[in-house]
């Protein structure tokens, strides 16, 4: 990961110095040139032969949009749109979906015939290109939107190819809309002294997370514990699957939080992804604080398409599953994600039902649902720590089936926990310290962070320099020899 680190660091200084000499000495769209050069650099250096599958799809989008918006037929503007989400959703469902699709196929022949399951190796295909879910859910979302006609057609063929591949959101998010991002390549850049501190205050922060909490807790409890789970203890394994939870939120909004502050430190501001999800009192509040970009997506791209909460309560229902079916299915080819999606879209149901049941009887006793709202999220201390407390351990639960690589060892896990045992000895103070960091800081109120930016932001570059020294120091001495990827750069 450290030598990873430094590569993206040197790779990044060369595009800040080019970005900014450009932009000063030679004009607005000499630097959205070098942008989307580097950006493609930064693709092919994954797999170069996927570079022409980005460049296709960003193109096709491009001329589809511009034809939809001048369509005044309803019927062939709707074939069009047909057309491009099925050729975006084949592109991901072929790369990502395939292999799942043929060895599925030839499990239910085996069991119809009963020999051996065999796939073919001729018939595989490479691994899915980085990130596809993430570029393919943007460039949608944009023709979608001139569709709709909430986004007119963007006129520059070279911003829309920079917005689909600017470099910093392409393999792992945030997933940006057309209508955030597309606008700020329209104008000239800037960047103050306030925006360059907060840049480099958030990668500095995502580092820590990424190298220091997420890969220590990935190499040194959660890797071995979901390995092999009998070779543990109940508590050891609780631990592990905590650290789970730790490890998947330091490692992606770490990432985030280097994409957002990478893009800043270019003069482009991305939104804002996570908001302390362990902190959810419910698991509608959780997806309202967890990878909110991908989570607005599917609220309105499929979620409120399918009729969203405007129906009976049993299609609102459905609508949820349905949604959360395919949230789980786009975060990899495996039925462990969609039963991980499954067990989400029957929480929100739940949860969407107990609301509905409260508000009849509020308004029922003469109450405005409203009212009723507001005083149970006002309720006692003790029951909002409850409800943060179901809330965390059902989320856990459902992270065990996202990270075993299937059920039987999911089950393996739950079994080992029923045990009940509790000796720890791979449970050393330092990695508990780690662990209890990581989760803790979630509590930590908002404005002690807010208030930790600024005095970063407002203090003199030579102790701002002094400080990220500080950080490298920790990072060089807490990096695991073996980079530890990030975990979204699968999907």
């Amino acid at each position: 990961m450290l030598f990873n680190t430094l590569r993206y660091a040197e790779f990044f200084a060369a595009v800040f110095v080019g970005s900014w000499a450009l932009a000063r000495f030679s004009g607005i769209r000499a630097r959205l040139v070098f942008l989307l050069i580097v950006s493609y650099g930064f693709y092919a250096a994954w797999d170069w032969r996927y570079l022409p599958l980005i460049f296709a799809s960003s193109t096709v989008d491009f001329l589809l949009a511009r034809a939809i918006a001048r369509e005044e037929r309803p019927k062939v503007r709707r074939a069009m749109l047909i057309a491009t989400v099925a050729l975006n959703l084949g592109f991901l469902g072929f790369f990502k979906y395939w292999n799942f699709a043929i060895e599925n196929a030839a499990a239910f022949r085996a069991l119809l015939t009963g020999e051996p399951t065999t796939v073919d190796t001729a018939f595989r295909v490479l691994l899915p290109p980085v990130g596809i879910s993430f570029f393919t859910f943007e460039s949608m979302s944009y023709v979608i939107d001139v569709y709709r006609r909430e986004l007119p057609p963007h006129r520059s063929y070279l911003r829309y190819l920079l917005f689909v591949a600017f470099f910093p959101h392409l393999v792992a998010g945030p997933i940006v809309r057309p209508r955030d991002l597309l606008p700020q390549f329209e104008r000239a850049p800037s960047l103050t002294r306030e925006q360059g501190g907060e840049g480099l205050f958030l990668v500095a922060v995502g580092l820590v997370k990424k190298v220091i909490l997420s890969d220590q807790l990935a190499v040194n409890l959660v890797d071995r514990v979901f390995e092999r789970p009998e070779n543990y203890s109940a508590l050891e394994v609780l631990a592990g699957v905590y650290g789970y939870a730790a490890q998947i939120y330091c490692d992606f909004s770490g990432y985030t939080d280097i994409a957002i502050g990478s893009a800043l430190l270019l003069g482009v501001r991305f939104p804002k992804n996570f908001d302390a999800p362990y902190k959810a009192h419910n698991l509608a509040d959780f997806w309202r604080r967890w990878h909110i970009s991908l989570s607005t997506w599917l609220r309105d791209y499929l979620y409120i398409p399918l009729g969203g909460s405007r129906g009976s309560d049993l299609a609102t229902y459905r609508n949820l599953m349905i949604t959360m079916l395919l949230g789980g299915l786009w975060h990899g080819a495996s039925w462990t994600f969609v039963f991980w999606g499954f067990l989400h879209g029957l929480g929100l149901a739940v949860t969407r039902a107990f609301q509905r049941a409260r508000q009849r009887r509020a308004g029922a006793a003469g109450a405005a649902p409203s009212a009723s709202a507001s005083a149970s999220a006002s309720g006692s201390l003790a029951v909002r720590v409850l409800c943060v407390l179901l809330t965390f351990h059902y989320v856990c639960f459902a992270w065990i089936f996202f990270r075993a690589p299937s059920f039987s060892q999911a089950v393996l896990v739950l079994r080992q926990i029923g045990t009940l045992t509790t000796f720890h000895p791979n449970l050393p103070p330092v990695l508990v310290a780690l662990l209890g960091v990581a989760l803790l800081s979630h509590y930590v109120p908002e404005r002690l962070y807010e208030r930790a930016r600024a005095s970063f932001i407002a203090a003199p570059a030579p102790l701002q320099g002094a400080l990220l020294f500080l950080v490298a120091i920790g990072l060089h001495e807490a990096a695991s020899a073996t980079a530890v990827p990030f975990v979204y750069f699968q999907f």
